[in-house]
């Protein structure tokens, strides 16, 4: 693809992954779209206001035309969309209830890709969850053809998005593992940034399902597979499902514990043999896919991440990290 020609719509532009996503696409020479209600704040976008390629849009994507009428009249039609906006994880889902869920997960996915379709997108990337296998049986590394056992609402909305991107049969979707790391918009809510955060601040970590396998990546190679998804051609990637991670990045909860205690040795650690509602992932994920058909390794381990996090806040960088701000459950859409 000429990134010279290439206009990107983000949405979502201003989340976790979406702000670390956008200064990627500025970079690579990328026209981009950006549009979010700013449900986080947009602080982190203020560094692109600048940027002769960058446009911002605030907008809520549920809403028919939204995109249409948010895109810059003078700049070409997008090229390709990615749509990250909606409801992240399974306690912001819950705390809103299913019929919310549903609108912000899979009416506004229907409604964004349809307009893209109707803009002449020539791709269409969508980011789903692992979450969706919900238990691998007897431990066996599941891959994109295991069968879907959702074990929340927030999984449920994303099967049901994929359903109908499937049926569509042109998007890209890809299924994330649990993700960590800084990005401009930095989310404490996720187990590696918790566990660092409340080890570092408090000294102590209270574990549950310390058995329990999850698979995990870094922000910053979320964003490389999803610009490897835009570089690809279109051939190899149209209606296709990878599960973005690695190998190397499955862990049970006490593997990671031992790598965030050897960096703050005087963390005290309990475990406690509870089992709660929600999203009771134990899984290993295959990855061999996306490594096969695409070449994709991913650049950064979990102990990169775990010594990000903590050079962060050991330099104040981040001044309230137990602010609102960096959680998604704590907001309640009206």
């Amino acid at each position: 693809m000429n990134t010279d020609e290439s206009h990107v719509v983000v949405t979502g532009g201003a989340g976790y992954i979406g702000s670390l996503l956008t200064a990627h696409l500025l970079r690579s020479g990328r026209k981009v779209t950006v549009l979010d209600t700013l449900l986080f704040g947009g602080e982190s976008l203020l560094t692109f206001l600048s940027h002769p390629n960058f446009h911002f849009a605030k907008t809520d994507v549920t809403e028919p035309r939204a995109m249409r009428d948010a895109l810059p009249r003078h700049w070409p039609k997008p090229t390709a969309v990615i749509h990250l906006a909606g409801i992240v994880g399974f306690p912001a889902c819950q705390s809103i209830g299913k019929q919310a869920a549903w609108r912000y997960n899979v009416e506004a996915t229907k409604q964004v890709f349809e307009q893209s379709q109707a803009l002449g997108a020539e791709r269409f990337v969508f980011a789903s969850t692992y979450s969706n296998y919900g238990l691998s049986p007897d431990g066996v590394a599941v891959t994109e053809e295991s069968p879907l056992n959702p074990q929340s609402l927030y999984a449920e909305t994303k099967i049901a998005a994929e359903e109908y991107l499937k049926a569509a049969g042109s998007a890209l979707i890809f299924r994330l593992a649990t993700l960590y790391g800084i990005s401009p918009r930095t989310r404490f809510d996720l187990i590696i940034n918790q566990f660092v955060l409340d080890a570092f601040t408090k000294r102590q970590l209270l574990i549950y399902q310390r058995s329990y396998s999850r698979s995990f990546i870094h922000v910053q190679d979320v964003v490389r597979g999803m610009q490897l998804g835009l570089d690809a051609p279109r051939e190899k990637v149209a209606g296709q499902i990878f599960n973005l991670g690695s190998d190397g990045g499955n862990y049970t909860k006490d593997q990671i514990v031992q790598l965030v205690t050897k960096r703050l040795p005087e963390t005290e650690v309990e475990y406690k043999d509870l089992t709660f509602g929600g999203d009771m992932r134990d899984i290993t994920v295959s990855f061999e896919k996306i490594r096969r058909e695409l070449g994709y390794e991913t650049a950064l381990t979990v102990d990169d991440g775990v010594k990000e996090i903590v050079n962060a806040l050991r330099l104040g960088i981040i001044r309230n990290p137990y602010d609102e701000h960096y959680r998604n459950a704590h907001f309640i859409v009206q």
